[in-house]
């Protein structure tokens, strides 16, 4: 859960870095693919675990499937950033994914902690 919690701060911080510095994209399709895979990996890793982690009565398995999750919103949001309307305007929140990021973060770091208190 920690970890989770982690995973939000850094998205914060790296997208408030990027709001203040924009910097430009480069090898977009490239960087929409890995954001897919990345997706579906992870999308997968948390079915399982979740399933395992019910299946077993293991708050630990699915709380991981949980974190699992949010790692897929990461890379959702990447492949969001590789399309050509978030490159519209360098400050325009439309380029503000990372915060919508990390609300879905904190909400599943949220939801592991009332797994992990029962």
């Amino acid at each position: 859960m920690f970890a989770i919690l982690i995973s939000a701060y850094v998205a914060l911080w790296q997208t408030i870095g990027r709001l203040i510095d924009p910097q430009e994209l480069s090898h977009l399709g490239t960087l929409a693919a890995a954001g897919v895979i990345g997706f579906l990996g992870n999308e997968m890793a948390a079915r399982i675990r979740t399933r395992a982690g019910r299946r077993l009565d293991s708050p630990a398995l699915v709380a991981d499937g949980k974190h699992a999750r949010a790692d897929g919103f990461v890379s959702l949001g990447i492949v969001a950033s590789a399309l050509p309307w978030s490159r519209l305007a360098p400050r325009s929140p439309i380029r503000s994914f990372g915060l919508l990021i990390t609300l879905a973060i904190l909400k599943i770091t949220w939801d592991s902690w009332r797994t992990f208190r029962g």
